[in-house]
């Protein structure tokens, strides 16, 4: 096992990892821009090196730098988190180079499944359904109209190493075709340093289901259920949950054993999640590969009782499962939300500030997954996410009721968030019935921008 491990990354989940490192035994570097000075990461590691100014391209995405602090730090390996550098293949081969275990899977898998064009034709090839798109990556305005007349409108345009939303335009006509390509290639070009994109039809309203697998180098891979994250804005996740209310015993088993049929096919190794839409007919289609650990794994944890980070750090760690597939049960419902300081009557501009009195609620199922606390300045660099209340309950029903006393209960004096947004989602008829697509937004509020 690892004796030091650095945290490339800031915010909730650096705090969430330096936490299941201490529960191992492992010693942990923080790393933080000059903005986060003050953050709650770099409190609670053993060590914590300054990387940079606040941009995150002069720090977090700063590979040298990182590296550099790795070596100086005599860190055995980098856990890249979510976001910045955890889908960077790049990095990932930067590390290797390096003797540095990178806790993930391989820069050659990153890549392969990074890259749209190549991940579809693996999943094709192991006979996971696929919806029609692009074959080859696309770089140009003029060669993505040919391939979206080709493949019939509505297309989704998407950065072809993107993830999390961004880099996503849809185009529901050759007219808007142009303009959306230019946004989706900038908005992919800033998040991702690469602006190499890709087309695909886009299936209206389905439901965006995607399946938490642990895969390790011994050829042992299993999933631990789906989440249903449907509830989303501009292609940003708001509300998860697991199970899905869509999905009936035979639809999840079959969409399981399709999900742990594309990470074999891609050769996965670490926790990873196989990303599907679900139209209305139960037809499903492989959306694309998340080689890292999500935002939403705590809802996974919570029904499963199995922690994700451990089992990532374990398995880069050359480790084998120890949990067979007939080992994993799933019990009760779990719900994600994410609490943003951001103003969703102002079209959801962020609001970064200074926060006044907090207060983080608890009791049985209750989790607060956060790197805020009293007299924190959440800086404007960076996401507007500042905690995650996920909840447990024995039934969907009992899980909603959780959920809404803990948002009741959550105090975060001093900057305006989504929480009254959050509300309204959970008392809205459609979601309380479980009758939603990723249209839920779009549909029943009037925000939404």
């Amino acid at each position: 096992m690892f004796q030091k491990i650095l945290i490339a990354n800031r915010g909730e989940i650096a705090v969430r990892i330096i936490r299941a490192c201490r529960e191992m035994g492992i010693q942990t570097v923080a790393v933080y821009s000059e903005a986060d000075r003050e953050a709650l990461h770099t409190q609670l590691a053993d060590e914590a090196v300054c990387i940079g100014p606040a941009p995150a391209a002069d720090s977090y995405l700063d590979m040298e730098r990182i590296l550099s602090a790795t070596i100086a730090a005599k860190a055995e390996a980098i856990h890249p988190g979510f976001g910045f550098l955890s889908e960077n293949s790049k990095f990932a081969g930067m590390c290797e180079k390096c003797g540095i275990t990178f806790i993930g899977p391989s820069s050659k898998v990153i890549a392969s499944m990074g890259n749209k064009a190549e991940a579809r034709r693996t999943m094709e090839s192991a006979g996971v359904p696929v919806v029609p798109g692009t074959k080859d990556p696309v770089y140009t305005t003029e060669d993505g109209k040919i391939q979206a007349d080709r493949i019939g409108y509505p297309v989704m345009i998407k950065a072809s190493a993107g993830g999390g939303g961004k880099g996503m335009r849809a185009a529901e006509t050759p007219a808007e075709f142009e303009e959306n390509f230019r946004l989706a290639q900038l908005e992919a070009k800033r998040a991702f340093g690469d602006d190499t994109m890709y087309i695909e039809k886009y299936v209206k309203n389905p439901r965006h289901i995607e399946f938490q697998i642990l895969a390790d180098r011994f050829g042992h891979v299993i999933q631990l259920g789906e989440r249903d994250c449907s509830i989303q804005r501009n292609h940003q996740k708001i509300l998860e949950e697991s199970p899905s209310p869509a999905l009936s015993q035979e639809l999840r088993e079959k969409m399981g054993a399709t999900a742990v049929r594309a990470a074999q096919a891609a050769g996965y190794e670490s926790a990873g999640t196989i990303e599907f839409l679900l139209d209305k007919n139960d037809s499903f289609y492989f959306m694309e590969m998340n080689t890292r650990i999500q935002v939403e794994h705590p809802v996974t944890e919570m029904v499963s009782e199995i922690d994700l980070i451990k089992e990532q750090i374990s398995i880069a760690a050359g480790l084998s499962l120890t949990i067979r597939q007939e080992d994993v049960t799933l019990r009760g419902h779990a719900l994600e939300c994410r609490v943003n300081a951001e103003n969703p009557a102002q079209h959801f501009v962020p609001c970064p500030g200074r926060l006044g009195e907090v207060h983080l609620p608890g009791g049985c199922g209750v989790r607060i997954d956060t790197a805020v606390y009293s007299g924190y300045e959440i800086p404007p660099y960076y996401d507007s996410m500042i905690a995650k209340v996920i909840v447990r309950g024995n039934t969907r029903a009992e899980a909603i009721d959780k959920m809404k006393s803990t948002l009741g209960e959550l105090i975060l004096e001093g900057v305006t968030t989504n929480v009254d947004f959050l509300y309204e989602i959970l008392n809205d008829n459609k979601f309380e019935k479980g009758e939603f697509t990723t249209a839920f937004i779009e549909e029943r509020f009037q925000c939404q921008d």
